[in-house]
């Protein structure tokens, strides 16, 4: 068994926390106080090549690995957790589902423009009345003439207002469950499609997410991906993908609590000494680090079955499950070694700790990840 990190992999991961040090982090407190979502760095993310790390080369990408991806998307949190999420929402469910089932005439008009960056993509599965029931789903997608008229709502949409095109669930066989939902490639300047204002969210603030809406919105009849029907079966795979990517967000938060805390540590001087000498605190980091490091064994794990072309849906929802509920357990403990400045903005373990909670909530909540476990492991 090889750990090591191929020359490849390892550029990768240099060019993003080169990336992520140098124009990423230095804004990233100032964009969580205004809301402020940066288009100029994901344009740069896109000349760059970010996009297109695991992706063909025939569209405009990089031809790398999931690995390379992963390695990255820890990178880039680690120094802003909302471009971090942004980042792996555009990659793994906007872009991956396209790649992924998508004819070559869909995949030739969507994709160069995604990983150059000219346009983000989106993911809209998630209602007001079908979140982890996403056999709920409530949006419809009816035939009409040459085309197809949608309408609905959907919410928590990450990059919607960015969005050059919005990957969409809708019901097209009323009836039958989840094998009556099928996916849609929304252009978001077709008519009667429209996107809310911003929420105003706990953590995660330099990201875009928000309500969108179809409103007797019509789409050209090749928008549909794959066969009416295969909508629950492809957003199951994508979903897969996703787990991996937010497991490397919420491990890159992890990562900078950890670091910030263990920095205080050894400056904070209590009793005549540095607080890191205290074997208190020496517990919870020695704690913190172990965590980290077994996270991200199995994230990469996941992501290199992936690569083999191997099933990785178990894998990949126990690295969401265990990275993202690590990863809040650090951070608490973080805000904990800070005492009472970490409660407060001028350190940011108080951001960490807010960001960190979406980990455990987005692309299926942890007991959606234990549901998952349990059903691959035969129970």
């Amino acid at each position: 068994m090889n750990l090591d990190l191929t020359p490849e992999q390892a550029a990768i991961q240099k060019m993003a926390r080169e990336f992520a040090e140098g124009v990423v982090a230095p804004g990233a407190a100032e964009r969580d106080q205004t809301h402020r979502f940066p288009l100029e760095i994901f344009r740069q993310m896109g000349e760059l090549g970010f996009f297109g790390i695991p992706f063909s080369e025939a569209y405009g990408g990089l031809g790398g690995d999931y690995v390379s991806y992963a390695l990255a998307v820890e990178e880039i949190s680690r120094a802003d957790g909302g471009v971090g999420l942004s980042y792996a929402a555009h990659v793994s469910i906007g872009i991956g589902p396209v790649y992924a089932f998508g004819t070559e005439e869909q995949k030739r008009r969507w994709l160069p423009g995604a990983i150059r960056g000219e346009y983000l993509a989106s993911f809209g599965l998630t209602e007001p009345g079908a979140g982890s029931d996403a056999a709920a789903t409530r949006t419809t997608a009816v035939r009409d003439g040459d085309g197809w008229v949608l309408n609905g709502q959907k919410v928590f949409i990450t990059n919607a207002g960015y969005a050059g095109y919005i990957v969409c669930t809708a019901v097209t066989e009323p009836g039958q469950g989840h094998r009556g939902i099928s996916n849609f490639i929304v252009p978001t300047d077709a008519p009667g499609f429209s996107t809310g204002q911003p929420y105003r969210k706990m953590g995660l603030r330099s990201s875009d997410t928000r309500p969108v809406y179809f409103d007797n919105c019509r789409i050209p009849g090749d928008s549909l991906l794959g066969q009416p029907g295969e909508g629950f079966r492809q957003f199951m795979v994508t979903l897969d993908a996703g787990r991996i990517s937010i497991a490397a967000f919420a491990l890159g938060i992890a990562r900078a609590a950890y670091e910030a805390a263990l920095r205080y540590a050894q400056e904070r001087v209590q009793f005549g000494r540095a607080i890191s000498k205290f074997q208190a605190i020496q517990f919870k980091l020695a704690d913190m680090a172990t965590e980290i490091e077994v996270a991200r064994g199995q994230i990469l794990k996941a992501a290199w079955l992936k690569d083999q072309g191997r099933p990785y849906t178990k894998e990949a929802a126990m690295a969401k499950l265990f990275a993202s509920e690590v990863a809040t357990r650090v951070c608490h403990q973080a805000v904990q070694i800070h005492g009472g400045y970490g409660y407060i903005q001028d350190y940011p373990v108080e951001r960490y700790y807010r960001d960190v909670r979406l980990g455990e909530i987005g692309e299926g909540t942890s007991e959606v990840q234990r549901l998952v476990i349990a059903r691959e492991i035969g129970c």
